[in-house]
This record gives C-alpha cells, sequence and structure tokens, in this order.
C-alpha cells in the first residue's frame, strides 16, 4: 500500500522506535571505537542525545509533524553529548527548519529535509571528514532525494535512505584509513544507520518481539519503600544538603559492555557510598537500580557502567527544590564576574582546577560526556556576566560550543583535549582580561607542554605500527598510541621519554584509581637516573579509566 504523507502519529512512532533501536544497539556502536580504550562512547552519546530529542516530542501534545520536529531538534540540542550527539543534533536542526509549518510530510518534503540536515551540520563542523557519519548522512540523504523525484510513497523514499545509508556505512574504511587499518566502519555512521532504520521500522509499524522491557514497577516499588523507610524526604525537609543531586541510574546487567566487571550488589553498594549518600541500590539479579544523592552524578554513572549497559538515568537538583531563599541569596553573592567552568573527573583533580581559579566543575569526561544542557545549566548557575569552557577532552568541545553559541553571556572555549592540557591553560588566566583574550593567551599556553595518558587496552589490534594486546598499558601522546607494554611502570617511564625534549623542564604526574602515589614514585626513580635536570611534581587525582595523566613542560 502506498503511504503518501507521514502524519503527527507517524512520526512519534518513528522517533520512538528510533529511540529504542539505538538504544538497544549503543553497546555495539560503542565497541567501534577506533582506539582500544574504554571511551567507546558514540553510542552512548547518540543515545542520550536522541532520548532527549524524543522526551520533547512526547511532551508536545501537538497533531503537527512541524510542530514535532521542533520539539526534537531542540530537545536533541540541548541533549547533545559528544562530536557525534552534536552532528546528530545538527541533522534534525536542518530537518525540522525544513519542516517548518508542516502539517503532514510527503515524500518530496521528507527528502528535502534530510538534504538540509546534511547541509545544516557540515556547516556545523569547522573541517568536514568523509569516512565519517556526514559521509552515511549525504549519502543516504542524495538516495532519498533520487528516489523522492520517482515515487510519492514516503515509504519507498525511507527505504532508499536506509539503504543509502549502509552503502556509504560500508564505504567508509575506504574514505578513512584508520578505520581500514582497525578493521572497523565508522561508529556514528552506525549509529545513524541504526536511528534510520528505525524510522522505517516505526513508518511501517512493525512490532518488536526483542523489544528490551525491564520490568520497572517492582523495581520502583522496592526503591520508594526503602526511601521512605530511611526518611529520606524528612531529612531533605529538615537538613542542609551537602550532595545536591538526586541521582538514579538502572544498569542492564546482561548487556555486554567492554571491561566489564562481576557484579556483586555488597560491592557495588560499598563503592557507591562513597560518592554520596542515602543510598539505596537493589537487584534482581538482572537489573540493578541506584538512587544516590552525590555533588557528582557523572561518577555515578561512570561506575554502573563498568556492570552493563545505563538504561533509564535521571537527576533532580535538590538544591533548586528544596533550598530556602536565604541559600538562593547566598548562592548570588558567591556569583563571579568571569567565571571558569571545567569538566573533570576525581576529586584529586577537581581540587587542582580549583586550586588554579576554576569556578565551577562538570562532572565528567571519557566516558560520560557532559551535554550542551549541562553546560548551559553550569554557566547560569556561575552568574557570572562571562565564562570561559575548558572541555578537557576531544569529544566534548563540540558540545561546549554549542552552549557557548546559545549562551546569553559571553563565552570562550578554550580547546584543551585533555585534564593536563586544561591545568596548564590556567596558568594564563586572566580574571582582568577580556573572554577573547583569555582564549588567545590559554590557547598559546597548550603550545608549551606535552600531554600523556596511560590507560589498558580494550582489545587486540594494530594502529599506526604499534600491536596493541588486549588489557596491555597503552602511552598515549598528544592523542596518538605510542607505547604498549604489560607492565605499567614501564609504559609510563618509556612514554615520558618520549614526551621530553632538549627544552624539558617539569613533569607532573597525576594517578588515578587503578595508580598509587608509590607506582608514580617508581616511574620518578626509573626517569631521575638519566635525567637529573627534571623536576617532578606527583598528584593524587583519583581519575577513572587512565592510571597516569602526564604532562611535560
Amino acid at each position: 500500500m502506498v503511504l503518501n504523507e507521514i502524519d503527527s502519529k507517524q512520526f512519534r512512532d518513528m522517533v520512538r522506535v528510533a529511540t529504542h533501536r539505538i538504544g538497544k544497539n549503543a553497546e555495539f556502536v560503542n565497541s567501534l571505537n577506533v582506539f582500544p580504550v574504554p571511551d567507546g562512547d558514540t553510542g552512548t552519546n547518540m543515545n542520550l542525545t536522541i532520548e532527549s530529542g524524543a522526551k520533547a516530542v512526547s511532551e508536545n501534545p501537538s497533531t503537527s509533524v512541524g510542530d514535532l520536529t521542533e520539539s526534537l531538534a531542540k530537545g536533541m540540542l540541548m541533549g547533545a553529548r559528544g562530536n557525534s550527539g552534536v552532528i546528530t543534533s545538527q541533522l534534525f536542526r536542518g530537518f525540522y527548519k525544513a519542516t517548518q509549518g508542516m502539517k503532514t510530510l510527503t515524500a518530496q518534503e521528507l527528502a528535502n529535509a534530510f538534504s538540509n540536515g546534511v547541509a545544516t551540520a557540515y556547516k556545523a563542523v569547522m573541517k568536514p571528514v568523509e569516512g565519517t557519519i556526514l559521509t552515511v548522512a549525504r549519502v543516504a540523504a542524495q538516495e532519498g532525494a533520487n528516489k523522492a523525484n520517482d515515487t510519492d510513497d514516503v515509504t519507498e523514499v525511507m527505504q532508499a535512505v536506509v539503504e543509502g545509508a549502509k552503502k556509504a556505512l560500508k564505504s567508509t574504511p575506504d574514505l578513512l584509513p584508520v578505520l581500514k587499518q582497525v578493521g572497523v566502519v565508522d561508529s556514528g555512521g552506525q549509529g545513524l544507520l541504526f536511528i534510520y532504520e528505525g524510522f522505517l521500522e516505526g513508518i511501517l509499524g512493525e512490532n518488536f518481539a526483542d523489544q528490551y522491557q525491564p520490568d520497572e514497577n517492582e523495581m520502583d516499588e522496592m526503591i520508594n519503600a526503602m526511601h521512605h523507610q530511611s526518611s529520606v524526604q524528612s531529612q531533605l525537609a529538615t537538613q542542609d544538603i551537602k550532595n545536591g543531586y538526586c541521582t538514579e541510574i538502572m544498569v542492564d546487567l546482561n548487556a555486554d559492555v567492554p571491561n566489564k566487571k562481576k557484579f556483586d550488589l555488597e560491592e557495588f553498594r560499598k563503592h557507591l557510598s562513597g560518592l554520596g549518600d542515602s543510598l539505596l541500590a537493589v537487584s534482581d539479579g538482572e537489573i540493578a537500580k541506584v538512587h544516590v544523592h552525590t555533588e557528582h552524578p557523572g561518577d555515578v554513572f561512570q561506575y554502573g557502567s563498568q556492570f552493563g549497559q545505563l538504561g533509564k538515568i535521571k537527576i533532580d537538583n535538590m538544591r533548586i527544590q528544596h533550598e530556602s531563599i536565604v541559600d538562593q541569596d547566598k548562592e548570588q553573592q558567591e556569583a563571579v564576574d568571569f567565571a571558569v567552568i571545567a569538566v573533570a573527573s576525581g576529586n584529586g583533580i577537581r581540587k587542582l582546577f580549583e586550586s588554579e581559579g576554576v569556578n565551577r566543575i562538570i562532572s565528567g569526561g571519557q566516558t560520560m560526556n557532559p551535554s550542551t544542557q549541562d553546560f548551559i545549566d553550569a554557566i547560569k548557575k556561575s552568574g557570572a556576566k562571562k565564562a570561559l569552557l575548558l572541555p578537557n577532552n576531544g569529544n566534548i568541545i563540540m558540545a561546549a560550543k554549542q552552549a557557548a553559541e546559545v549562551s546569553d553571556i559571553p563565552v570562550g572555549i578554550v580547546p584543551t583535549k585533555t585534564i593536563s592540557q586544561g591545568l596548564t591553560a590556567m596558568l594564563s588566566f586572566d580574571p582582568v582580561a577580556s573572554v577573547d583574550e583569555n582564549v588567545e593567551a590559554m590557547s598559546d599556553e597548550l603550545d608549551t607542554m606535552v600531554s600523556g595518558e596511560v590507560t589498558q587496552a580494550t582489545r587486540d589490534t594494530e594502529i599506526d605500527n604499534v600491536e596493541i594486546h588486549k588489557d596491555d598499558y597503552l602511552g598515549i601522546v598528544d592523542g596518538s598510541i605510542k607505547v604498549d607494554n604489560a607492565d605499567l611502570i614501564k609504559t609510563t617511564t618509556e612514554m615520558i621519554e618520549k614526551m621530553l625534549d632538549d627544552d624539558s623542564e617539569i613533569i607532573t604526574i597525576i594517578y588515578g584509581r587503578d595508580a598509587s602515589e608509590d607506582e608514580a614514585q617508581q616511574v620518578v626513580e626509573a626517569l631521575e637516573a638519566n635525567h637529573d635536570d627534571l623536576e617532578f611534581e606527583i598528584h593524587d587525582g583519583g581519575q577513572p579509566v587512565y592510571c597516569f595523566l602526564v604532562s611535560v613542560e
């Protein structure tokens, strides 16, 4: 049967099914990460981005497709995480711009919307690279446009879009050598294909027998019962709130994730208790559900994701809900004229940034990228007249830029790609200078240092002639893997040796959760044997993922 147009009900189905499809396959998309390190977050970022858009659509009662595409685009804009999420949000921003005011969508209008999305996304990326999600989106849109010239059937156009995406995805290794070297297709392109397949299945009205539907009611009842038994509500009404975010996560313990850890409920509770208070954690063996009051929700997400796939995520700011006018006045008094906002994870790293003049920390990093909305909220909460953002991760820069574009105050981005770069950049911060002057000075500071990171490999592979073995330690210098070794101390020492030149003076080593001060000292002693003219600093960062973060200046 020919389908001549998409109405609001069908569009809602498209969004719902697409959200399910990318969510169900997020870990597979994550596994396509080129670098064999625990940061394969493309699927997670795209899932969270479209979930934000889907929520906005579900809250809009309109029967106009144009109104719903606007909600989808705005929701995705605010929820965009990571480069993949930001690009996806831009695809649907263009999609919305092409469908404004439309009650329904014809085949030609649908094709035009996809094409306009591609144009918008390409403009949003400063240096578009082929062999990525952009290529998949472009070829898919072109195939849809070609089909729309031959048919009025919306289903056929959407099928052409999907086939175009599949064809383009297969070609990504030929366009991007690093993909061919590792033997994978582009992860962002794969995620987009899942979204487009979901759109098609939504149009066809297919029923998903395999849809993941954990029984939340029983888990919610357990949480609520424990919540009341612990008198959490009365505590919130009568005590100062030390941990301001009521955080809930659901973990699918059956899902496969990189470096998955064995789940033990008591150990799980023990670790989470150190991240906050009012902890409630329950499990039926397949699903774990957590409720905790914490200052750092990102740390909860990062820990939970080690045991399975994160499902439902919920954060409520209890200070906004419960603090009095006096507390609000106090926050106003603490507002600064010029705010510096940094992304970081680990109590030690937070303290280092604060000691250098950072006003606000957004919890997040390698395995949990903050959204555009997270940056916007931090900017507003600072009460500042101008602000600087330190993303401290290459995959977070685009979300930061997107937040700066919609901010009500002047906001500058210092393009820091590592924690070490962020700390070094702060050496040139001048609260009296303008936003642009600070961005220039702090960016120039990055040229004076080399950044290194040590983590463990998640799989066997070979990159840039470096043979990599699963669980070995990797030494990464300015984004390139330089060392692979089964010994942590040898890996770190050899990596730092590769970072040194005749002008090197100071080496700063920040050890994380999976390393110790003693191991950091062993690295220093090994280097001092050959370099008696270097100064060393050791700090406890407490960061996840990276055993050591190193800067050489």
